[in-house]
């Protein structure tokens, strides 16, 4: 089922707004703004490995979790290897963004062979591979991003990109996904901080705690590193 198929119309709107521009996802992910760019402008005959991106125009919240798994999945295996396994995937689940969906994770083991088929090499066995008891196994950096990410039918709708242990929260459904602590953006906490004043008011202001304010303030600090 695609994501138009799962997901009410108000809120796909959103998952594909242009949002993102490259230099917030390459923060966000960790990853380097040419880096992501050459993802979906580069890849020589076979083309991008992340199609569809206009030029021009920010990154969607569907694309933006397609480049926080590749930024992942390019410390284990080469460009052309990701780009092989997403095109089966997304023919395997007829899906758009296959990197955003459950299904890629818990498909069930079927899935692991015929991908390992398709491309049987160590790199491949290294990103997805079959234990013993015939369960879906990840490399450990992949199933920690995964971690990271709560579903609602089967779609990656809300990241914590820091962990599940931080307050900083990017949803599709709030302040048009913008990084938010308990819906607050932290663009709007770091403004109260720059215009002078405490944490704890900010705290009392927004009705937060005072360490989520801090959370915050060091989130967006991150954000202004090169």
């Amino acid at each position: 089922m695609t994501v138009e198929e799962r997901i009410p119309g108000p809120l796909r709107r959103r998952l594909y707004l242009p949002a993102y521009p490259i230099t917030e996802v390459a923060k966000y992910t960790g990853a380097k703004s040419g880096t992501i760019s050459s993802w979906h402008y580069r890849g020589g005959q076979l083309g991008p490995v992340l199609p569809g991106k206009e030029q021009r125009k920010p990154l969607s919240y569907l694309q933006l979790v397609e480049a926080a798994f590749v930024a992942d999945f390019r410390k284990i295996m080469s460009m052309a290897k990701i780009r092989k396994a997403r095109d089966y995937l997304m023919k395997r689940f007829d899906a758009e963004y296959p990197f955003a969906q459950l299904d890629v994770r818990d498909a069930g083991p079927h899935i692991v062979m015929d991908l390992i088929d398709v491309e049987p090499d160590a790199d491949i066995q290294n990103l997805i591979i079959a234990d013993a008891s015939g369960q879906l196994g990840w490399a450990n950096m992949i199933e920690h991003r995964f971690g990271q990410f709560e579903y609602v039918e089967r779609i990656a709708i809300r990241w914590h990109p820091q962990g599940l242990q931080s307050p900083i929260v990017i949803d599709a459904r709030v302040a048009f996904g913008a990084p938010t602590v308990k819906g607050v953006p932290t663009w709007a906490i770091k403004g109260r901080s720059v215009a002078g004043e405490k944490s704890l008011e900010i705290a009392h202001e927004f009705g937060i705690k005072e360490d989520e304010v801090e959370a915050a303030l060091a989130f967006e600090r991150g954000l202004m590193v090169a």
